[in-house]
């Protein structure tokens, strides 16, 4: 099963200590070496970003930053996994990193099981 690691948090928090980029490269090299983790990395802030949005009929695209989110995408990661247990397992590790290297961080991992071939609908 692939699932998809989204990491949440405020904005405003700076950038990560050094110890916690360390400490996160060695568990997605351990990870990639067993053939669970597909791929991942962090974002940007917003100001670099934009949003392209349909509404109404209407494509419109706005710059970032973007003031009204309280709670922005920082990174992601992809995973090929057994099961929704071993993804939970895997997203408390990548909390307690935090925990342990960058105290006083708040932010959340959403997991989410991602589509496959064996969910599309036969031709």
């Amino acid at each position: 099963m692939r699932f998809m690691m989204i990491v949440k948090h405020p904005e405003k928090q700076g950038p990560p200590p050094k110890p916690l980029m360390d400490a996160i490269a060695k568990l997605s090299e351990e990870d990639a070496k067993k053939g669970k983790m597909l791929g991942g990395g962090g974002l940007k802030p917003t100001a670099l970003g934009a949003r392209v949005r349909l509404s109404g009929g209407q494509v419109t695209v706005t710059d970032g930053p973007f003031t009204e989110a309280k709670e922005v995408v920082g990174g992601f990661a992809q995973f090929e996994l057994q099961s929704k247990e071993e993804a939970i397992e895997g997203a408390v590790r990548f909390m307690e990193l935090h925990k342990k290297h960058w105290p006083g961080w708040e932010g959340e991992t959403e997991i989410r099981q991602m589509f496959g071939p064996e969910d599309m609908p036969c031709k």
